[in-house]
């Protein structure tokens, strides 16, 4: 789903690798000059495309015939990133019958904490198939 569904993630972030567990997932990322903004640094988007991602997969592990949605999401910036391999980590913090609550941390090479984010997840009523990603 991740790498073969979602063609933002092989056209844009070529470098991006998945890995999901129980309640958890983790992302990485090779830092690249392509994701900077114009001061020479790692554009908020990226971060919020990490953060976001690991707390939904994190998520969406728990979830096998829906797929679920991203309904409110907040990050906080802590750190300017420039270069190296960055990981994203995301946990499921609430489960009930259709809201979920994960938060995500995003972590430079050394361990640094560079972000973190909270987001509120639903499942929706698009059923997850091969072409979505059916696990």
């Amino acid at each position: 789903m991740y790498l073969k569904g979602a063609y933002i993630n092989t056209a844009i972030y070529e470098t991006t690798d998945l890995k999901v567990g129980d309640e958890s997932a983790t992302i990485s990322l090779q830092v690249i000059p392509k994701y900077f903004h114009a001061a020479g640094a790692l554009h908020g988007s990226v971060y919020f495309k990490l953060l976001d991602d690991a707390a939904f997969f994190a998520v969406q592990s728990l979830v096998d015939d829906v797929f679920v949605l991203t309904t409110t999401f907040n990050i906080h910036l802590l750190r300017p990133v420039v270069s190296g391999l960055i990981l994203s980590e995301g946990k499921v913090q609430f489960k009930s019958k259709q809201l979920f609550v994960a938060e995500s941390k995003l972590f430079n090479q050394e361990g640094k904490l560079l972000a973190t984010g909270t987001g509120e997840f639903v499942k929706s009523g698009i059923a997850l198939t091969e072409e979505i990603g059916y696990r």
